[in-house]
């Protein structure tokens, strides 16, 4: 894989993006081939419409794609990662909201350590290269 040099660009970054991508793609697979064990592991119940966690195994799954082909450029394709890193605030915020009102359970804390919060510092460390690189879009 050859990575186009930029002068605020990292190769280790690229390498980490790389990285999520295949986590991402590794969990979205595992989410939509066999929904009911995330639950299983976590000695929770299996909900009863396995399509819409399967659902977002694929979405998962689709961001995986989409930074990989970002990290060929994460300077030239930094909307791809802002959208990442969206995701992985949100996620956070919208699983915390859940566990306040009672409605998700705690043990879906431990899918945010390597989902979410592993990614924050490279995604938000690919954002600060493409600011000083004034955000190119081309």
């Amino acid at each position: 894989l050859r990575i186009p040099m930029n002068p605020t660009h990292r190769p280790w970054l690229a390498r980490v993006l790389q990285a999520a991508a295949v986590y991402n793609i590794v969990w979205g697979i595992w989410q939509v081939l066999a929904p009911a064990s995330f639950f299983e592991l976590l000695g929770l119940p299996t909900p009863n419409y396995a399509m819409i966690w399967q659902g977002m195994g694929m979405v998962i799954g689709v961001y995986g794609l989409a930074y990989f082909w970002a990290s060929y450029n994460y300077i030239r394709h930094w909307p791809i990662v802002a959208v990442g890193l969206l995701g992985k605030l949100f996620g956070p915020a919208g699983y915390v909201m859940g566990v306040l009102q009672g409605t998700a359970p705690v043990e879906f804390g431990y899918t945010l350590l390597t989902n979410d919060l592993l990614w924050w510092v490279p995604f938000i460390l690919m954002l600060n290269d493409a600011r000083k690189a004034g955000f190119p879009l081309r």
